[in-house]
């Protein structure tokens, strides 16, 4: 179906409310971007459930600083972009569900007191579960 006024290609469905994202990697730049994410669409009234596992798992963290090119913060927010951490505050705000894979905190030899406060553990299944029909993203 092609919209009349634009000439562009509308969709005829209408996207999932849930929105599951997948952080893996555990540099600075991908965790940023998984909170952007998060963050907007948990704004945007939907609900969101961000799970990580290995090196995103320090994102999760009270002390990111073990996230890859952490640093590159400073570097964000003097450039006028929101943070890591203001946009960890956002999600915690919005109430976007935050989980921590438990094999992947034993991996990278992560200690649950850690942890940010709130976030759970818990492994894929209950994270799949979350998202149910909902969309997914891999960072």
């Amino acid at each position: 179906m092609i919209c009349p006024r634009t000439r562009a290609r509308r969709f005829p469905f209408v996207p999932s409310e849930r929105l599951g994202i997948l952080l893996i990697s555990g540099t600075h730049e991908r965790a940023h971007y998984a909170f952007v994410v998060a963050s907007c669409a948990a704004a945007l009234g939907r609900h969101v459930v961000l799970f990580a596992t290995n090196g995103g798992c320090r994102a999760l963290t009270t002390d990111w600083s073990g996230l890859e090119d952490a640093g590159r913060e400073a570097e964000v927010e003097a450039r006028g972009v929101a943070g890591l951490g203001a946009l960890r505050e956002a999600a915690v705000d919005l109430r976007v569900r935050l989980i921590a894979c438990e094999a992947g905190l034993r991996v990278e030899g992560i200690p649950a007191d850690q942890l940010l406060p709130g976030v759970e553990r818990a492994g894929v299944a209950t994270f799949l579960d979350s998202v149910g029909d909902g969309q997914m993203l891999t960072l």
